[in-house]
């Protein structure tokens, strides 16, 4: 009965595809793994189901993401009534780039590309910065979505000058590899993530020709045609009183004041990381970074817009900055509910020992050149179940790298195989951090964002998986 261990988030998962109510799903997810830890008693269960969920408030890092989640909702309504969404909109368009569905498209990528420091501000950005622009051609939610997630992780790990690329060294030091061999494994392993690298290049391609199929092409129609941004019946991760904040009475126009507070959000990201990291961004702690950048770049715009700076004097009084920043987080509350219980069913899945039961399945058995494909797709179930690309990076990673020395395997193969699989679930998990806050950010309805993304991501892992055989075949 062990394979039950695999009930819980793929039950979750399954259900929240099939009913919409992402909510529900995860809490019935999550009550079936309590009562499996347990032993089988339904009532302890819902009993230890409370326990879990605050045990998510007392991990220091959860606790970080869940504030910085209710501050973007603060920063976003600032933004907004400052009319710096408005000023943008228009900078924009004296510049082409708001014209043309192309010119949006192709603005969401690039900033996802620079954007490369940590993945839940990429989303954020991209999102901050896109929003209006497609919202004003009528290009779908779900598309925006689609952008901030595959500019987010996918980025991330391929240029990994940030926490990711240090977690992972220290993943490979720990396998007893030396430091400066780490370093060149995982360097070399970065033109063998295939599944990121397909998911970046897919991106710009679809931001330039405009094609798309399956849900995401009915999506793109329905807003083209009807003007519907979002299913009419959808539940975006952003209230509609937070995305659509219109400007204060006083609000000057300026692009600045949106530029201002992302680009302090954007520095604070450096100096957190280096502030955490002692000196070294690689080693910096992401989920610290973000909250006080977010944090830093709310007090920024309440600086900016209270201060008599303007051509009408200030924008708005210290009151209605506090007001909005409580009446956006207020609109986050969603978003933040749906974080927690995420967090929730993973270490209920990690409790479990989820992952090593399917590692445990497979064992060192099978056609060499067949191993990489094979540790991708263990790595894509692991992190599309557990909503976490680092999780899977920690229990694959143990068992690849010693695979690979002692079958003469190249390393930096099988630990592209290894990212490529965790990027996957990263990007695709209705559980994953990163995809719920790309609903948030783009105001999209988190299972439509799912939905629309996931036949894209299949078709993807599916050419990965192939890159992979060939690769084997090639390099083994």
């Amino acid at each position: 009965m062990e394979w039950i261990v695999l009930l819980p988030p793929v039950l979750a998962i399954v259900l929240a595809l099939w009913t919409r109510e992402i909510y529900l799903s995860l809490l019935v997810g999550l009550w079936l793994g309590t009562t499996i830890i347990v032993g089988g008693n339904p009532i302890e269960g819902m009993r230890e189901l409370g326990d879990q969920i605050v045990g998510v408030f007392l991990d220091e890092g959860n606790a970080m993401i869940i504030l910085f989640c209710l501050l973007v909702g603060g920063l976003v309504a600032l933004v907004q009534a400052s009319g710096g969404v408005a000023g943008f909109i228009k900078w924009a368009q004296r510049r082409g780039w708001g014209e043309s569905r192309r010119g949006a498209e192709l603005l969401s990528w690039i900033v996802g590309m620079l954007i490369f420091v940590e993945s839940n501000i990429t989303s954020l950005t991209v999102g901050a910065v896109s929003r209006p622009l497609f919202d004003k051609l009528n290009i779908a939610r779900e598309k925006l979505a689609f952008y901030c997630d595959a500019t987010s992780a996918p980025v991330c790990m391929s240029i990994p000058l940030n926490a990711w690329g240090a977690y992972v060294l220290g993943l490979l030091i720990a396998q007893d590899i030396e430091s400066s061999e780490a370093v060149s494994v995982l360097v070399t392993s970065l033109g063998l993530n295939f599944f990121a690298l397909f998911a970046i290049v897919f991106a710009l391609v679809l931001a330039l020709t405009g094609w798309g199929f399956g849900p995401m092409r009915k999506a793109e129609i329905r807003a083209r045609e009807k003007g519907q941004l979002t299913r009419p019946d959808a539940r975006p991760m952003m209230a509609d009183e937070v995305a659509e904040i219109e400007p204060v009475e006083n609000a000057a126009h300026r692009t600045y004041n949106l530029l201002v507070p992302i680009g302090a959000m954007i520095a604070m990201i450096f100096v957190g990381l280096y502030i955490t990291g002692e000196g070294d961004i690689m080693e910096g702690t992401g989920s610290t970074a973000v909250f006080w950048a977010v944090g830093v770049a709310v007090i920024t715009g309440m600086v900016l817009y209270v201060l008599p700076i303007h051509e009408n004097g200030s924008i708005m009084s210290m009151q209605k900055a506090m007001d909005l920043v409580i009446e956006g987080s207020k609109g986050l509350v969603p978003v933040t509910l749906l974080v927690v219980l995420a967090f929730a069913l993973g270490d209920v899945s990690r409790e479990l020992e989820m992952g090593a039961y399917v590692v445990g399945l497979v064992g060192e058995e099978g056609p060499i050149w067949w191993l990489p494909a094979l540790i991708f797709l263990i790595g894509c179930f692991i992190s599309f179940t557990l909503g976490s690309s680092w999780t899977s990076f920690a229990i694959v990673i143990p068992i690849a790298m010693p695979l690979a020395d002692g079958l003469g395997i190249a390393p930096a193969l099988m630990l592209g195989a290894v990212l490529s699989g965790g990027i996957f679930g990263d990007y695709t998990s209705p559980l994953s951090d990163t995809s719920i806050i790309s609903s948030m950010a783009s105001a999209c309805d988190h299972v439509d964002h799912v939905n629309t993304q996931l036949p894209y991501a299949i078709l993807l892992a599916a050419l990965a998986t192939v890159a992979f055989i060939v690769a084997g075949l090639v390099m083994v």
